[in-house]
């Protein structure tokens, strides 16, 4: 992919109900850096379905300012997690929702990102498709800093998203931002990379650990 270097491209990644267009100004081993005129997107190459060069012209990509994070690092996924902590940025996780605010703590297999919405959201590493990170002086919906600071996850944290499921075992939960019904609920168990989850009839719901993207308690 090095030959699209400072050139246009188009992404198709999962996940994501959009192409992604913009300059590729970065590659690492296991992430890459796309400037889309106004931004940084930082894109895990898991998630690329494709990537070709842009019919569109170089002009149309205004030249990228300063970026937010250290262009000196050597780039990879977790470097940009952990540069990127306590930075206001925005994810891509699932569907057409995007979540702000800030990554708090990184562990093995998944971070903490605290938002105004949803206070502390467990984010599988494997199932985020792109991270924005903003200006370091802005802040969620404009918010003071003192109005909005960042705040530590409230439950002592797992080294894996497994266990730190399991911690959450007999609570009420939101899986995947809430985006169907069947995945709010009671967390029954987690055992052997399957979850049980009852819902609001009474029924209970399986789910693979696999394909549970983010939890968090409301």
């Amino acid at each position: 992919m090095e030959i699209y270097l400072n050139q246009p491209v188009s992404l198709i990644v999962s996940g994501v109900r959009f192409p992604v267009s913009g300059r590729l100004i970065d590659l690492g081993p296991d992430i890459l850096v796309v400037h889309n005129g106004t931004q940084y997107l930082y894109v895990p190459i898991v998630h690329i379905q494709h990537m070709t060069r842009s019919a569109s012209q170089e002009s149309l990509f205004r030249e990228p300012a300063e970026p937010p994070l250290d262009p000196a690092m050597d780039l990879s996924y977790r470097k940009v997690l952990l540069n990127t902590k306590g930075m206001f940025s925005e994810l891509y996780i699932a569907g057409r929702q995007t979540v702000h605010g800030y990554v708090t703590s990184i562990m093995n297999d998944f971070f903490v990102f605290y938002s105004p919405l949803f206070r502390s959201l467990y984010v599988s590493m494997r199932h985020l498709k792109i991270l924005v990170p903003y200006d370091p002086q802005a802040t969620p919906y404009a918010l003071e800093q003192e109005k909005f600071p960042v705040h530590p996850a409230t439950a002592s944290l797992a080294r894996t998203f497994e266990q730190q499921l399991k911690k959450f075992e007999h609570e009420f939960v939101i899986l995947d931002l809430g985006e169907h019904p069947e995945k709010i609920g009671l967390l029954k168990s987690v055992k052997d990379n399957l979850l049980e989850l009852v819902t609001a009839d009474g029924s209970s719901t399986f789910i693979h650990l696999d394909h549970v993207k983010t939890i968090h308690r409301p």
